[in-house]
């Protein structure tokens, strides 16, 4: 099978959009054989995983999926015990985990909304479920109890993206750029009476965590799901999110610079906008995909068109982090090493009737596909992601793609001329 046609298949793109897509980026940065090279980047990697995992490619897809399976087992018991075996049920043993993340997150400025601003706005429009469910009459009541940054972290788990979309985001028409400041983003480990308040969300979401990424916000939720591999998963998420609160930071300083747009802007990024107008790839575009399309219809459009998606590229920094994690431990080192480079990496291989699925060698697939009680073709869009983004990269640099992407994510697209490579 020619590159084109193998990569065509692990996207699950039209093979004749694959080749026209080589060809337009061949044209404008003189590169050839960029498809064949990620291909034998590709296999070179599995093979090399598989032998470790002592497995070939001749192996079934249950046997591989398995042996990534027990891998991130083995990374996870080596975690716990570099923690000392944090509680996941308690604030404490969340608050281990946050800080022992926070001391290897770098630099923690971001630009975020005041917390008199955001106060402000939830006396406008009170959340009536957080109200009802903690027993306060009024805002006023809430803030004087509790830890805003929790009120905060409760509209997402609480009040649900629907509110948060539809109610709550319009009142930001009022905002400046005058009401954001720049400060550190922060991770916290919620209290013990919101444990049975967001079990709901965990068992939606299936992770304990999320954020507010306007206010700087990553909190944990003291619930466990009990599962095997949830620390490795646990830490993934939280570096993940560290990376998609400075990406968008960054844009939020840099459209501050329009106050006029500025609020529609930041409403915009936080929707997750994504053009959805065939007309746009009629000039050899690439779409910005903001969010993973997938977890809403799995067959989108979008998901077979040539596109950059920055979740994938927050991913692909969570899984450096948690390379670079082992490093920092002698006992880790040589087992966290496995995941380098994975991101995009996958093949089909045959199931024990004979029929060929895709396999993702991607940490965050394979951790995920634990919480699925090990349903191995459930969680692969990040690996398809990471190899859209793969393309990408390998014509125009990881760093300056970064920049053509926040450059364009208000538009949702990125126009393939020359002007990428000046």
């Amino acid at each position: 099978m020619i590159a084109q046609e193998k990569i065509a298949q692990i996207l699950r793109a039209d093979k004749d959009v694959v080749l026209e897509t080589e060809k337009r980026l061949e044209k404008i940065t003189g590169k050839t054989g960029v498809f064949e090279s990620i291909v034998r980047q590709n296999d070179e990697a599995m093979d090399q995983r598989l032998a470790i995992l002592n497995l070939s490619r001749k192996s079934s897809a249950k046997s591989i999926f398995n042996g990534l399976i027990n891998k991130i087992e083995l990374d996870n018991k080596k975690l716990m015990e570099i923690m000392n075996e944090p509680n996941f049920t308690c604030k404490q043993g969340c608050e281990i985990v946050a800080n022992f993340v926070s001391s290897v997150a770098g630099n923690r400025n971001g630009f975020f909304l005041k917390k008199e601003k955001f106060i402000e706005l939830i006396k406008e429009i009170p959340p009536q479920k957080i109200l009802q469910m903690l027993g306060y009459s009024s805002v006023e009541e809430l803030i004087q109890k509790e830890d805003w940054k929790e009120v905060a972290a409760a509209l997402r788990f609480i009040q649900g993206g629907e509110w948060i979309n539809e109610v709550f985001l319009p009142k930001y028409n009022k905002l400046t750029a005058d009401d954001f400041e720049k400060r550190d983003f922060e991770i916290i480990a919620l209290g013990p009476k919101w444990e049975k308040l967001g079990r709901k969300f965990v068992e939606k979401k299936y992770h304990n965590i999320s954020h507010l990424k306007e206010l700087g916000i990553i909190f944990i939720i003291p619930v466990s799901l009990n599962l095997p591999g949830e620390l490795v998963r646990t830490v993934g998420l939280l570096f993940h999110y560290i990376n998609e609160i400075k990406f968008y930071s960054e844009i939020f300083i840099k459209i501050s610079e329009n106050k006029n747009d500025f609020i529609k802007n930041i409403q915009s990024l936080l929707r997750g906008d994504v053009p959805d107008d065939k007309k746009i790839l009629l000039s050899d575009n690439w779409l910005i995909v903001q969010r993973y399309l997938a977890k809403d219809d799995e067959n989108d459009w979008r998901l077979f068109a040539p596109h950059l998606n920055p979740e994938a590229a927050h991913w692909e920094k969570a899984e450096k982090m948690f390379v670079d994690l082992g490093t920092k431990y002698d006992s880790l080192e040589k087992d966290f090493s496995f995941w380098k480079n994975l991101n995009w990496v996958g093949d089909y291989f045959p199931t024990d009737t004979g029929v060929d699925v895709l396999v993702s060698f991607n940490l965050i697939d394979t951790s995920m596909a634990l919480v699925k009680e090990k349903e191995m073709i459930k969680y692969l869009y990040h690996h398809q992601e990471a190899l859209w983004n793969k393309i990408f990269y390998s014509y125009f640099g990881e760093e300056k793609t970064e920049n053509i992407v926040k450059n364009n994510v208000l538009k949702g697209y990125v126009e393939i001329s020359e002007n990428l490579i000046k």
